[in-house]
């Protein structure tokens, strides 16, 4: 064996032979992607492995196998997105089961130490900022935080605001009425109200007026009381937008603004009202920032790479 590989004996104690089944997958998928992923060789022997590979592959392959057989043996489906979280895990970040938002459909579990902050940052503050990339969660958590304060009854509805406008797309020139017009735009809201509420109670809701879809700019002259305020995409807003849905929001009422400021559609000479909020308002008391980063991305892993190429190339061509 090289200098730099290693051999790590790995004894997993399950209560049950199913538990084993999950853990290794169908025709062993789930040893071989972490094989893969880790560039490591893994022979097993019924409840033995041996891991072969580099130090610190084997090291982190190791702890991503801990951490599958525990979700294994807490009777979880090995589903491709629990996968790669366990993966992702084994690179020293936090997964919490103490923080957790029930809905009627699924129970949301945080992952990772922002995705945490940023729920006890909502639970603590009227105002929230989420800043970062696409597939951090914000929007997703959000959407839980809200279906969890209307169910309990914290709030009287849910409103979910996207600016209408972006690659260089206005509302006026879609197809449709308002709702055929907007829909396309506020999908991923839609999608993450069907998981956790379910289409037929969504869709009642919807009817009802209880979840309010709206485009940024029919917000203007509002005040929104005993409200969840979602609005996404917010990179996208001008200054003076961005002013305007701040002071929408009227007593009882939760307000959280999403944004991943590497994703702009503006015009260049048209600052992002996000931006300039983040500037303007950083240092006032009762509102939270949460900053999400690569790291935080709970999608496929190559997702993680590509926003650190972007940036990374981005930076030396600035440099």
């Amino acid at each position: 064996m090289s200098k730099d590989s290693a051999l790590t004996n790995l004894e997993l104690k399950p209560s049950d032979t199913n538990i084993m089944i999950r853990f290794v997958g169908e025709l062993n998928e789930n040893l071989k992607f972490v094989e893969k992923t880790f560039n490591v060789k893994i022979f097993q022997n019924g409840n033995n492995l041996k891991i072969k590979g580099s130090e610190e592959s084997v090291r982190l392959s190791t702890k991503a196998l801990k951490r599958l057989h525990k979700e294994a043996g807490e009777g979880a489906e090995i589903t491709k997105e629990i996968l790669h979280l366990c993966i992702q895990d084994s690179d020293n970040r936090v997964m919490s089961k103490e923080v957790k938002i029930k809905t009627p459909k699924k129970s949301i579990i945080p992952r990772g130490k922002n995705q945490i902050i940023y729920i006890e940052n909502i639970k603590k503050f009227d105002i929230n900022f989420g800043i970062g990339p696409a597939g951090t969660g914000k929007t997703y958590l959000a959407v839980a935080l809200a279906v969890d304060s209307l169910l309990n009854e914290a709030v009287d509805r849910i409103i979910l605001v996207r600016p209408a406008v972006e690659a260089g797309e206005k509302l006026g020139f879609l197809p449709g009425d308002l709702s055929q017009k907007v829909d396309p735009y506020l999908r991923p809201l839609y999608d993450a109200l069907y998981e956790m509420l379910g289409i037929e109670k969504t869709e009642k809701l919807l009817n009802k007026g209880v979840v309010e879809i709206a485009p940024l700019a029919y917000m203007r002259g509002r005040t929104l009381n005993n409200s969840f305020i979602i609005v996404d995409e917010s990179q996208n807003t001008t200054k003076e937008q961005m002013k305007m849905v701040l002071t929408r929001m009227g007593f009882g009422s939760h307000l959280v603004i999403n944004g991943d400021l590497t994703q702009v559609d503006l015009p260049k000479q048209i600052e992002s009202g996000l931006s300039h909020a983040i500037k303007a308002l950083f240092d006032t008391d009762g509102i939270g920032f949460t900053e999400f980063s690569s790291q935080d991305v709970v999608r496929h892993p190559l997702v993680k790479k590509i926003i650190d190429a972007y940036k990374y190339f981005e930076e030396k061509k600035g440099s």
